[in-house]
């Protein structure tokens, strides 16, 4: 979902430059009714299904960014040149027009109210025994397993031990706040209680809020801090408030420091560098 947002998003910020309207193939059949693009005319079950059948029949010329060595500029002229055309692939790219755009794109991806609120709801239910509201720090931890057990040869797929450490560390980073954790996982056997730091910090409250693929996007998207490997799933939750991310491309807690957290410009224009 978040790749496709992305790939989205490059493609619309070069239309928004270039006055081009650009319409998302993939949103207009996937995804429900998520986010708030869902209510606009960028999306079109009907024109979805013309372009991919005219681009298969060579009716509508296609821009193909399917390789990380493709001739950017060569299709980026193509794009130009041609008023009705399809954009594909993974390694399309528009870094300086996105971040130009970057607050109508995440405008259009505004999560929609119905997966919003009883999300804001629980966060609040689960801070509710913190007498002092000024004192709550949120920290969103991304937990990848599932897929990542096998790509890049499962470089990224932690133990649970490896992000109660991580937990433990960012907690004393902030001894005087009440931080409250926020997991968000794929997997479904993980329980709450393994990720209670060893060292028993009093000043950490760890929820385990089971929301779906949207809702668990939103409940970090509304956290302080983020962690979590490299996933677009957790840096596209940095993005809509610019929230400090902290990309954990090793296990090693000894790397973790307050310092590391960064941007979501940051980390976005390192995307491939893993």
């Amino acid at each position: 979902m978040c790749n496709n947002l992305l790939q989205f998003a490059h493609v619309y910020a070069w239309g928004r430059e270039h006055s081009r309207k650009v319409v998302s193939m993939r949103f207009s059949y996937k995804y429900k009714d998520y986010f708030k693009i869902h209510n606009t005319d960028l999306v079109s079950f009907p024109l979805y299904l013309f372009a991919k059948y005219a681009a298969a029949l060579h009716i509508l010329p296609t821009a193909s960014f399917k390789h990380r060595d493709c001739d950017h500029a060569a299709l980026e002229q193509m794009m130009l040149c041609h008023r009705h055309i399809v954009v594909s692939g993974w390694f399309v790219r528009f870094y300086d027009l996105f971040e130009k755009y970057k607050s109508e794109i995440c405008d259009l991806f505004t999560v929609n109210e119905k997966y919003a609120a009883p999300v804001r709801q629980r966060m609040a239910e689960c801070e509710s025994a913190t007498q002092n509201k000024d004192s709550i720090l949120r920290l969103g931890v991304h937990i990848r397993r599932g897929d990542y057990k096998d790509w890049a040869d499962g470089r990224y797929y932690y133990d649970d031990n490896v992000y109660a450490a991580h937990i433990a560390k960012f907690a004393a980073m902030f001894p005087d706040r009440e931080c409250h954790v926020y997991l968000s996982s794929n997997d479904p056997a993980i329980r709450a209680e393994s990720f209670i730091p060893s060292s028993g910090e009093a000043n950490v409250s760890i929820h385990l809020l089971r929301g779906n693929a949207i809702e668990d996007l939103y409940m970090l998207s509304q956290c302080d801090y983020i962690i979590g490997p490299p996933s677009t799933y957790s840096l596209v939750a940095s993005m809509y408030r610019d929230v400090p991310f902290y990309r954990m491309d090793k296990k090693d807690v000894e790397l973790f420091r307050l310092e590391s957290f960064n941007t979501f410009n940051y980390w976005f224009r390192r995307i491939n560098e893993l």
